[in-house]
């Protein structure tokens, strides 16, 4: 797995400005053009520090996680520093162009965390499909916030921040309701909070890292809960044990590692934390069907 991206090596790869020059720059946002993004080098598998707003036009495939999504039509797509992602383009496309910021310049203009948009929690699809009407009035965001770029205005940054929002609300209304709208109650709150430290342990970006967070008690305890209340609140909101969701996140992130990393299999053995590597075949059989050398031949 590619280590994450900073910020700053997006402004050096992509931009060409180098470390000195950010200290003059803005280096917590930047827009790219249409040609930008489309003649720049192919993007990496790999996590990002910094969010991502793009607008796909045609055919493309989005890998995303664990996950392989292909979008055929006008899109607006959302990235966080929280999942690995690369994006193939799969026909000559009008792509129409992205953007980056830090998570400190949104939340600085928010007074709050980005976080806690329903559109950046746990398993929720980055992909939201536009008709023309919604087409048009994402076009005319993406030109506002090209437009203010090239201003000398003092507060223009304000104004591209308000932007975000709006295309974050634009996103929002298109999720399904229940998903916006919940009671959340202490046992969903509690799953919400083991799901988030879960997610947060990967993805593993080198082999020489020791995964500890294998085992329920290791979540409990870092949360300041007994393992059996941890059992029974994540249980009775999701229908799977805590076993069950570290079993999968664990598989996940073996078949991701099998796809997209060139490390051995006894690296990623080892990165996931099995003693040996007869253990992780074993693991990994059962819960697949195949071999982890049969997988990647496949795959």
């Amino acid at each position: 797995m590619e280590k994450t991206e900073m910020l700053e090596d997006f402004y050096k790869e992509k931009l060409n400005i180098s470390l000195s020059e950010l200290s003059i720059k803005t280096p917590q946002f930047a827009i790219l053009t249409n040609e930008e993004c489309i003649n720049g080098a192919s993007m990496k598998y790999r996590r990002r520090d910094f969010y991502k707003v793009s607008l796909f036009k045609g055919r493309v495939l989005l890998h995303y996680g664990d996950k392989s999504l292909e979008i055929d039509g006008i899109a607006l797509v959302f990235f966080n520093p929280d999942v690995p992602y690369t994006v193939e383009m799969l026909e000559e496309t009008n792509y129409g162009g992205y953007f980056i910021f830090s998570e400190a310049y949104i939340n600085d203009y928010l007074r709050s965390n980005i976080r806690d948009f329903p559109l950046f929690t746990n398993g929720t699809k980055p992909v939201y499909l536009l008709n023309k009407v919604q087409e048009k009035v994402v076009d005319n965001i993406f030109k506002r916030v090209h437009q203010e770029m090239a201003t000398n205005y003092a507060y223009k940054h304000d104004l591209i921040r308000h932007q975000i929002l709006e295309l974050i609300h634009i996103a929002q209304q298109l999720m399904p309701s229940e998903k916006i709208y919940q009671n959340i109650d202490s046992k969903t709150r509690i799953t919400n909070v083991f799901l988030e430290l879960l997610d947060r342990q990967f993805p593993v970006e080198s082999p020489n890292e020791e995964f500890e967070m294998r085992s329920a008690g290791n979540y409990a305890g870092k949360m300041g809960l007994h393992i059996n209340y941890l059992n029974r609140a994540v249980k009775s909101v999701s229908g799977k044990t805590t076993t069950a969701h570290i079993t999968e996140r664990i598989t996940s992130e073996a078949i991701t590692l099998l796809k997209h990393s060139d490390w051995n299999i006894s690296e990623i053995s080892n990165s996931l934390g099995f003693v040996d590597l007869s253990h992780f075949n074993h693991f990994f059989k059962k819960q697949t069907k195949q071999a982890p050398s049969s997988y990647r031949s496949t795959n």
